[in-house]
C-alpha cells in the first residue's frame, strides 16, 4: 500500500483542516509570483522610476517577514488562529482588486505591505497548525502545504500574462526603457517570459499602448475569493462564529485526544519539554526569560542553525528566481531574450513538481535524509554549472535540477527541526522567519555583486552559499546528538530519582501488613 491505513485515517479525521490550510497556502503562492511579471505595467501605472518601484518590492518581502515574526500570537486558540486565516486570505483578494486604482507608488507600497503582511501570518499559521495536528507525521502534509505555493506561483503569472503590456509606457529615454525592460525580466518569476526586450529599442512615436493588466488582478481576486470563505466555512463547522451556538467538539480537541497515546508512549520527557519550552509561538513570546530557562544551549542552537539553513537555501530561491534571466542574456552565454525568460517558467515548474513527489518520499524517508540529499545535490548542481557556464543546454537542465533539489527543503527541515525538539519549541516560528529574511536579503545582495563584478558572479555567488548552508547544517547534525544525549541523561536522571521512591512506598505498604500478622 502507498500509505499505511494510520496515516490515511489522520488524514480523514483532519481532511476539513488540512485541505483549509493547503488553499490558503495557494493564496499565499498567488501574491509571490504576480509582482514580478507586472512590474512594467505597474511602473506605468504609478508614474515612477525604476528606483521608487522598487520600493514596492522591499515593502511586501519587509512585512512579509514582520508577519512570519508575529504570526505565532494568533495560534494560541483555534478560533484565533482561523480567524486570523480568513482576515489575511480576504485581505489578500481585496489587494488583488484595488491595485488598478493605486495611481502613485506609495499606495501601491502601502498595499503590497498589507498583502506581505497577510502572506506571513499565513505562512506562520498554517505550518504551525500542520505541526500541532500531525506532529511527527507532518512531513508529507508539508511538503504538501507547500506545493501549494508552488502552484500558486504558476498559476498567477498565466493570469497576468495575457493582459500585459508589450510596449511600456512610451515615456521614457531609450537608454532608460531598456533598463526598465531589463528589471522586468530579471523581477519575474513568471512561467509566461515571452515579451519581447528589443521592443526597447523602437522608438517611441508608436504612442502609448493603454494598460488592461487590471483586468488580470480582477481576475486574480475572483480566483482567491474562495479561499476565505473555505476558512469561515470551517469556523462555521466548529461551531466557532459567535453568532452559532456551541455543538460537536472542536476538531482540534479531537486531535489532542488522538495524539494522548503516543504522547504518553513517549514518556514523561514530553511533558517537561512542554512546560520548558513554552509550546509553539511567535518569536517575541519564545525570547520570554521564563520559557528560556533552564534549557540547555543545544535548544538553542538547533533553531539557530535550522534558521540559518534556510536563510541560506530560501535565500538562493529567492536571488535564482530573480537573477538567472540576467545571467542568461549577458555574456558568456548571451541566449536570445525569449529563449531566456523561459529559464523562471522552468524553475517555477521544477520546485512545484519538487514538492508534489517530495510527498511520497517523505512518507518513506526520514527528514534528514532528504535534508542532506537536497543540499548535496544543490552543491553539485550548481557546481556543474559554474564548470559548463558556456552551456545553453545544461543552463536549461541545472536550472531544472536546482529547483527540485531546492523545492522541499523547507518543509524537510521544518519537520526535522520539530521532531527533534518534540513539536514544544519554537521552530515554527523561527524557520519561517529566517526564510523569509534570507529572501530579502540575498536577492539584494546578490544583485549588487551582480551589477559590480559580472554576471558570472551570479553562479558563484550560489555555489558559496549552497556551500555554508550545508556546513551549518552539518553543525545541526552534531547540536542534534548533543540535545539527543542531554534527553537520554535527563530522562535516566528522572529514573533513578522514582526508583528509590517507588522502594519507599513498597516498603511502608509491607510494614502494616507484618504487624498485622504478628498480631
Amino acid at each position: 500500500m502507498f500509505m499505511d491505513e494510520r496515516i490515511v485515517t489522520l488524514f480523514k479525521r483532519n481532511a476539513h483542516h488540512t485541505l483549509t490550510y493547503w488553499s490558503v497556502f495557494f493564496s499565499f503562492g498567488l501574491c509571490i509570483a504576480f509582482l514580478g511579471p507586472t512590474i512594467l505595467d505597474l511602473q506605468c501605472q504609478t508614474n515612477s522610476t525604476l528606483s521608487q518601484i522598487t520600493w514596492v518590492f522591499f515593502a511586501q518581502q519587509f512585512c512579509l517577514l514582520i508577519g512570519s515574526s508575529v504570526g505565532g500570537v494568533f495560534k494560541r486558540t483555534l478560533f484565533s488562529a482561523l480567524a486570523a486565516l480568513f482576515v489575511s486570505a480576504l485581505i489578500i483578494s481585496v489587494i488583488f482588486a484595488i491595485i488598478p486604482l493605486c495611481n502613485n507608488v506609495l499606495l501601491l507600497a502601502i498595499a503590497m505591505a498589507v498583502s506581505g503582511l497577510a502572506m506571513g501570518i499565513i505562512d506562520t499559521i498554517a505550518n504551525i497548525q500542520l505541526v500541532t495536528i500531525y506532529q511527527k507525521d507532518s512531513a508529507v502534509f508539508l511538503q504538501a502545504l507547500h506545493f501549494f505555493i508552488g502552484f500558486g506561483a504558476l498559476v498567477s503569472p498565466l493570469i497576468a500574462d495575457p493582459f500585459l503590456s508589450e510596449t511600456g509606457c512610451g515615456n521614457h529615454t531609450g537608454n532608460g526603457t531598456e533598463i526598465m525592460h531589463h528589471f522586468r525580466n530579471m523581477l519575474r518569476n513568471s512561467p509566461i517570459a515571452e515579451h519581447n526586450i528589443t521592443q526597447s529599442h523602437l522608438p517611441h512615436e508608436r504612442g502609448e499602448e493603454e494598460s488592461i493588466v487590471h483586468y488580470a488582478f480582477w481576475i486574480m481576486a475572483l480566483i482567491n475569493l474562495p479561499v476565505p470563505i473555505a476558512v469561515l466555512f470551517l469556523l462555521y463547522r466548529e461551531r466557532l462564529i459567535p453568532c452559532c451556538p456551541s455543538g460537536t467538539p472542536r476538531l482540534l480537541d479531537k486531535d489532542e485526544l488522538a495524539m494522548e497515546n503516543q504522547q504518553g508512549a513517549e514518556g514523561p520527557d514530553v511533558e517537561q519539554n512542554e512546560h520548558e519550552a513554552g509550546g509553539h509561538g511567535d518569536i517575541f513570546s519564545c525570547c520570554q526569560y521564563d520559557n528560556l530557562r533552564g534549557l540547555p544551549i543545544s535548544f538553542f542552537m538547533i533553531h539557530v542553525l535550522g534558521g540559518m539553513v534556510l536563510f541560506m537555501t530560501d535565500g538562493i530561491v529567492g536571488a535564482y528566481a530573480g537573477f538567472v534571466y540576467t545571467y542568461a542574456v549577458t555574456p558568456p552565454m548571451s541566449l536570445p531574450h525569449k529563449t531566456a525568460g523561459y529559464l523562471a517558467s522552468i524553475f517555477w515548474a521544477a520546485i512545484t513538481a519538487g514538492r508534489l513527489l517530495s510527498i511520497p518520499l517523505s512518507y518513506r524517508f526520514q527528514p534528514v535524509r532528504l535534508l542532506m540529499f537536497n543540499l548535496a545535490g544543490a552543491i553539485v548542481t550548481v557546481l556543474m554549472l559554474l564548470i559548463f557556464y558556456t552551456s545553453s543546454t545544461f543552463l536549461f537542465v541545472g536550472t531544472c535540477l536546482c529547483g527540485l533539489f531546492l523545492s522541499s527543503i523547507f518543509p524537510c527541515m521544518l519537520a526535522y527541526t520539530e521532531d527533534i525538539l518534540n513539536y514544544q519549541g519554537c521552530a515554527t516560528s523561527v524557520l519561517v522567519t529566517s526564510a523569509g529574511m534570507g529572501e530579502m536579503v540575498m536577492q539584494v545582495l546578490v544583485g549588487s555583486i551582480i551589477q559590480t563584478e559580472g554576471s558570472y558572479s551570479f553562479l558563484l555567488c550560489g555555489m558559496i552559499i549552497a556551500c555554508i548552508g550545508f556546513i551549518v547544517f552539518i553543525g545541526l547534525l552534531l547540536f542534534h546528538r548533543m540535545h539527543r544525549n542531554y534527553l537520554t541523561g535527563t530522562s535516566k536522571k528522572s529514573a533513578m530519582v522514582e526508583e528509590p521512591a517507588a522502594e519507599q512506598n513498597g516498603s511502608a505498604k509491607t510494614e502494616p501488613k507484618e504487624e498485622k500478622e504478628s498480631s
